[in-house]
């Protein structure tokens, strides 16, 4: 068995006991990761050269990692995806990597994003599209497309990611894996690529949930190059999880579950739900009690669009800096606006333009109470709707998207207009800032499917511990991607 197979504990362990080297344990993730990178596109840059750092007797000393391509890493390129940032090599570490650094953590890959961040089917990024390693024809999600294709692959045990709408969320349940993301301000965004200020949170995509709580333990915390970040330093995630979560009393939202909700459901769909409406068995088997709400269908109608109208009028703000002048490949022209056009005509996918249209649309000053200020008091109405589901419940428990991963050909990035809630609701965990974890759930035609708990602010270890009781009580756990044939 490959040893990037194992968990962080299990590799911890073998470390301790001079039963392997960190030497080993990185050689063998970089030749891994360039096999999985001939089969699915799932790397921006290997890092051959990396090397084991001191042993700093943390749990992840000596343990390889892989990163998000939109983190800054001091003399590897950072290219967020995209032609603009191509060859762009940062001279700093983000506050998440010298954290991890200072842990004894390795990192060997930067991973491929849908450009930007700014999009979810794995398939924007510069460098080409990632393919699902348990069928290549279908789509991984994204964005942090290529950090749960590689983890799922068995790369390493861990990767960084970043969700600003269900970005590491989506990505795990199509891959298999667990993708947590915690409350907004736990961990610092210093050094990740901007998109959506309000929405970005950093997190990460594992195998099992208590090595997300200790990659999270790692790199929490306040920091001053971060003013949104909070004191967590006695929030213990991993020692809290005991897996006891007898009383817990969770929730489910009737508009978002109900089959009758949408029309000529899939075969998929049907497979999913019920294997959805099993894991609320096993809830109830472990002492938790769920109960179903209801929640006015024109408010979670309104999530998609609001989300649309404040992350593309945040990412046009945030990323007014691409311009080729200070960095990225310099445009042709005769002056500079000339040359900013150049580059950015050239630099960003059709996806970003619409984006980048949408946002400096909606806040032109004609334009903003129509669309971005109302999306903001739509984001208000649905924050306060969760907080008072909060005062009551536990969680909220949730399928992802509405069934396995869609095939390639078949993914859009392209807003209808039209509102799928198994596909949108994610988008709530962003809304408020609250700690939100997907954890697998089963198979459908052969494919993974998740479910997601979301808590309450700062009540990450009601979530991981509720996540983790399932976990514990299903067979989804540590799964490595085997290619449907």
């Amino acid at each position: 068995m490959s040893n990037m197979t194992k968990d962080i504990q299990e590799l911890h362990d073998m470390l301790k006991n001079k039963k392997i080297t960190s030497d080993e344990l990185i050689k063998e993730s970089i030749s891994k990761c360039h096999d999985i990178q001939k089969e699915i596109n799932a790397f921006v840059t290997i890092i051959d050269d990396a090397k084991s750092t001191k042993d700093t007797k943390s749990l992840l000393s000596g343990i390889p990692y892989g990163i998000k391509d939109n983190f800054s890493t001091e003399g590897v390129l950072s290219t967020g995806s995209s032609n603009t940032l191509k060859d762009y090599i940062p001279f700093f570490d983000a506050t998440v990597i010298k954290k991890l650094k200072d842990s004894g953590a390795v990192g060997v890959a930067k991973t491929v994003l849908d450009e930007l961040g700014m999009g979810g089917t794995g398939t924007t990024g510069h460098t080409g599209k990632v393919l699902n390693p348990w069928d290549h024809k279908r789509s991984t999600s994204g964005s942090s497309a290529g950090s749960a294709a590689s983890v799922a692959s068995g790369a390493y045990p861990f990767a960084l990611g970043s969700d600003t709408g269900d970005s590491i969320r989506k990505p795990a349940a199509y891959n298999g894996v667990v993708g947590y993301k915690p409350t907004y301000g736990m961990v610092s965004r210093y050094g990740l690529f901007a998109f959506a200020s309000s929405l970005d949170t950093v997190g990460c995509l594992t195998r099992n949930v208590k090595d997300a709580a200790i990659v999270i333990d790692n790199i929490k915390g306040i920091d001053k190059n971060d003013m949104t970040t909070f004191d967590s330093e006695n929030i213990k995630l991993f020692d809290s999880i005991d897996g006891n979560v007898k009383g817990k009393k969770l929730f489910y939202i009737k508009e978002i579950c109900d089959l009758s909700n949408y029309s000529n459901p899939s075969d998929e769909l049907k497979e999913h739900l019920d294997n959805y409406k099993k894991t609320i068995e096993h809830a109830k088997e472990l002492g938790m009690n769920v109960e179903e709400v209801s929640i006015d269908r024109t408010l979670l109608n309104a999530l998609p669009a609001a989300y649309i109208v404040i992350s593309c009028a945040e990412a046009t703000s945030n990323m007014s800096n691409l311009t080729g002048i200070p960095f990225g490949p310099r445009g042709e022209g005769d002056d500079v606006m000339e040359m900013m056009k150049d580059h950015r005509t050239k630099g960003f996918s059709p996806l970003i333009k619409r984006r980048f249209v949408i946002g400096s649309y909606v806040l032109q000053s004609e334009n903003q109470e129509k669309y971005f200020l109302n999306a903001k008091r739509v984001r208000r109405l649905i924050v306060n709707k969760m907080n008072e589901m909060f005062e009551k419940y536990d969680a909220l428990i949730l399928p992802v998207a509405s069934g396995p991963a869609k095939y390639i050909t078949d993914v859009n990035n392209i807003y209808t207009g039209e509102v799928n809630l198994l596909e949108e609701h994610l988008q709530i965990g962003n809304y408020g800032g609250f700690p939100s974890i997907t954890i697998p759930n089963g198979f459908v035609s052969k494919l993974p499917v998740g479910v997601n708990i979301t808590g309450k602010v700062k009540d990450d270890i009601n979530v991981l511990n509720i996540a983790y009781a399932l976990e514990s009580s299903m067979e989804y756990k540590n799964q490595i991607a085997k290619e449907v044939k």
